[in-house]
């Protein structure tokens, strides 16, 4: 059955003799032959269909009957339409000879000359806008621009302009007039100096690790419950509100200065003082100045602890030795820092501690009106069973009330439940003020905003469309200063100074390196040295750098993973030098606007040193496992020992097992020799760079 199935039927074949012939309106008579011919050509009961055919006869002059329009007849396959692409328009077109055919072309869209669009733009937007394929505008920004893109990239206005011109079509780019926060508040704030009212100090313990920051804190707490306030601390909700002479002191319970960093970070300037815990036995160790800068750096007042003066070998002195020599000057030696020793364990300086503290307030004027409706800062925020989503914040202006519209963020609520510390509902919180919430739409960020309004709809509107912003812009970094930025952002007036963090391999190179650095301040430009210390970039450097807006310089270092990793999410700028004039000169040379093509190092991968082997032909040669990337046999490569570049050459050899390659890839093993250095130890690591040469654009 299935060979009868695909038996062909008659066809009709023309002779050679025959002459030029023409498709002619195929008669009633001639469809009822081919019926005939079908019924013989079916066998076992199986139907076969067989293709229309065109009858040709010899070309002669057509009768009137046959000058009626000429038809093409083809079988119609009513069980399959192929859907036409888009773009793709059918017409009917008339050829010279008579016949009728269906054509298809492609619809020519007009191009346009101007456009609208409204940021974030992204590849894709202007694709569809200018009607150019993504791939194209991508390949583009590369090879002429030198931008590296995705389609789902937002583009600087300043690009989009450019392609724009390149590609013959005007764009205008109308911003959305941003929500401000005028637009949600329940009331006008009121700034009248009748209603303003004292408020407590908000205070900061940053320190280096195990110098009692804690301990202190939970002393403080303790004196202050053992003095006759009922129940303990019962919650943790990020800060704690302790009273001394019928005032009252937060103090707020951070992980450490990262933390208070990075909060910073996101427009939380929530501190007014710092006190800084250094331990008397110890001193000043290498996370107390990191500390500190990271305190001057948000330009707050500190108060330093000198704690655990009660252990043998506490030496009070040498602490404010080694503080004065970082600017902090005691009080009785003619500076402005008040010095308070402390224990945490016989109490010892604990009252003097917060006298002090809240002289600094008296100082400092914090002021605040309860009348207002409430804002703050989000200082944590989790999911609790049975209450939902529970924020702890702290009021910095107004007063809370139960039942309260909050907007925080890019989510909403009903302020449902207002706790305190001690896990008592209170109808009401007012200025420096820590409570925990409940009754958010989803969970908020730490560092996030919050105000009281008037309207929940209002409410919910404003959270949509920040969701709906933050969406958009997630794919968009923070345009933080760099080099190639800093002319065009001087000129402008938009840096008034350029702040750097600074880390180097030894005490006197940085040195060396801060003296020459801030020798190139200008009467308009300040060099602004935040932060400098020994040894390799750090997370904490780039959480400082990101926070502040500053640009990294590294001298004969290396950057962590991590750091490293970090600084590209955030978009901050870490430079590395082995020559101080090179870091000096490139700075000068971009204050002056004359910044030469570079040449970027781009690190391939990390291999570590497992085993060394002594060959009396070749010298010492490394057995070694790849940790990240790759490693590559012409890749220049540093040897690093202890987070200090030691040596910086070539490969002479690469191999595995026995046989020389070209490359190694993460977790593979692989045997090395470096050219010309044999002074290799099992733990050091070898890393492969490759220098790329990237022209430079000023960016804004």
């Amino acid at each position: 059955m299935i060979r009868q199935l695909f038996q062909p039927g008659a066809k009709v074949t023309p002779t050679k003799e025959e002459p030029k012939i023409k498709e002619v309106p195929v008669s009633h008579a001639v469809v009822e032959q081919k019926k005939a011919e079908k019924t013989t050509s079916q066998a076992g009961g199986v139907k076969v269909i067989q293709p229309s055919k065109i009858v040709r006869i010899p070309k002669s002059a057509p009768t009137p009957h046959q000058q009626q329009r000429v038809v093409k007849m083809t079988p119609v396959k009513t069980y399959w339409k192929k859907k036409q692409p888009p773009g793709v328009v059918s017409f009917r077109k008339k050829e010279h000879g008579g016949e009728v055919v269906e054509s298809k072309k492609p619809a020519v869209k007009e191009k346009e000359t101007k456009v609208v669009m409204e940021p974030p733009i992204t590849v894709k937007d202007l694709s569809s806008k200018l009607g150019i394929r993504a791939n194209e505008i991508i390949t583009k920004l590369l090879l002429e621009h030198n931008v590296r893109s995705t389609i789902n990239q937002i583009l600087s206005e300043e690009i989009v302009q450019l392609l724009g011109i390149e590609y013959g079509v005007e764009i205008e780019i109308r911003k959305k007039e941003a929500v401000g926060e005028r637009d949600f508040m329940a009331e006008q704030v009121s700034t009248k100096a009748e209603d303003m009212v004292h408020r407590a100090p908000i205070v900061t313990f940053l320190g280096h690790v195990d110098h009692g920051k804690t301990s202190l804190l939970d002393s403080i707490r303790q004196t202050n419950v053992a003095a006759g306030e009922v129940g303990g601390i019962t919650q943790h909700i990020g800060a704690y509100k302790v009273e001394m002479h019928g005032k009252h002191v937060v103090f707020l319970d951070t992980p450490g200065h990262e933390a208070f960093t990075a909060m910073r970070a996101r427009g939380a300037n929530i501190t007014d003082v710092v006190v800084l815990v250094v331990a008397a036995d110890d001193g000043v160790m290498p996370q107390t100045e990191e500390a500190l800068n990271h305190a001057k750096a948000a330009n707050v007042p500190i108060v330093v602890a000198v704690n655990k003066i009660d252990k043998p070998g506490a030496n009070s002195l040498r602490v404010k030795q080694q503080l004065a020599s970082l600017d902090l000057i005691p009080e009785e030696w003619g500076g402005k820092t008040q010095f308070v020793e402390t224990s945490a364990v016989t109490k010892k300086g604990i009252d003097t501690l917060l006298e002090r503290l809240l002289l600094e307030s008296e100082i400092l004027e914090l002021k605040a009106n309860p009348k207002n409706p409430a804002r703050g800062v989000v200082l944590e925020a989790r999911l609790s069973e049975g209450r939902g989503v529970v924020a702890n914040v702290l009021i910095q202006e107004g007063t809370l009330h139960e039942g309260d519209i909050i907007l925080c963020g890019r989510t909403f609520g009903r302020a449902r439940l207002v706790t305190n510390e001690r896990g008592l509902e209170v109808q009401e919180a007012g200025p420096s003020t820590p409570v925990s919430v409940s009754d958010f739409s989803e969970v908020p960020e730490a560092g996030d905003k919050f105000y009281v309004v008037s309207d929940i709809q209002r409410a919910r509107e404003i959270a949509q469309e920040r969701q709906k912003k933050e969406r958009e812009t997630s794919l968009a970094k923070h345009q933080h200063v760099t080099l190639d930025s800093l002319y065009s952002k001087i000129a402008e007036g938009n840096v008034k100074e350029i702040k750097i963090i600074l880390k180097a391999d030894y005490k006197g190179s940085v040195e060396v390196l801060k003296k020459a650095l801030e020798e190139l301040s200008t009467p308009e430009i300040k060099v602004r040295i935040l932060h400098c210390g020994v040894g390799g970039i750090t997370e904490s450097d780039v959480l400082l750098a990101d926070a502040s807006d500053a640009i990294v310089i590294g001298f004969y270092v290396t950057t962590e993973d991590k750091a490293r990793i970090l600084a590209e999410e955030k978009g901050v700028e870490i430079r590395l030098y082995k020559i101080i004039y090179d870091a000096t000169n490139e700075i000068k040379a971009a204050m002056e606007g004359m910044l030469e093509p570079e040449s970027k190092e781009v690190v391939l991968g990390q291999v570590e040193i497992r085993q060394v082997y002594n060959i009396s032909k070749f010298g010492n040669v490394a057995g070694c496992y790849v940790k990240t990337g790759k490693i590559t046999r012409n890749a220049s490569i540093r040897l690093i020992r202890d987070n200090i570049i030691i040596y910086d050459g070539k490969l002479e050899s690469l191999k595995v097992v026995k046989d020389d390659v070209r490359e190694v890839r993460a977790g593979f093993e692989c045997g090395l020799k470096i050219a010309n250095y044999d002074d290799i130890k099992v733990g050091d690591v070898v890393e492969a760079y490759e220098v790329q040469k990237i022209a430079r654009v000023l960016t804004v």
